[in-house]
């Protein structure tokens, strides 16, 4: 999931390099929202594996 946002990032970039606004700002949004899916998940996943060695 990270690989994902870290190509639309890559896309917003190449994309803000030539003038294409519009797909450079939804690709950075698309990259955010991917980025930030990728933080909540990595989350859960750190907590489930704390609580999961303490038992």
């Amino acid at each position: 999931m990270l690989s994902y946002a870290l190509i639309f990032f890559i896309i917003a970039i190449v994309a803000a390099i030539f003038g294409f606004s519009g797909i450079a700002g939804a690709a950075a949004g698309l990259a955010k929202i991917i980025f930030g899916i990728f933080l909540v998940l990595l989350i859960i996943s750190v907590l489930m594996h704390l609580f999961r060695a303490a038992t």
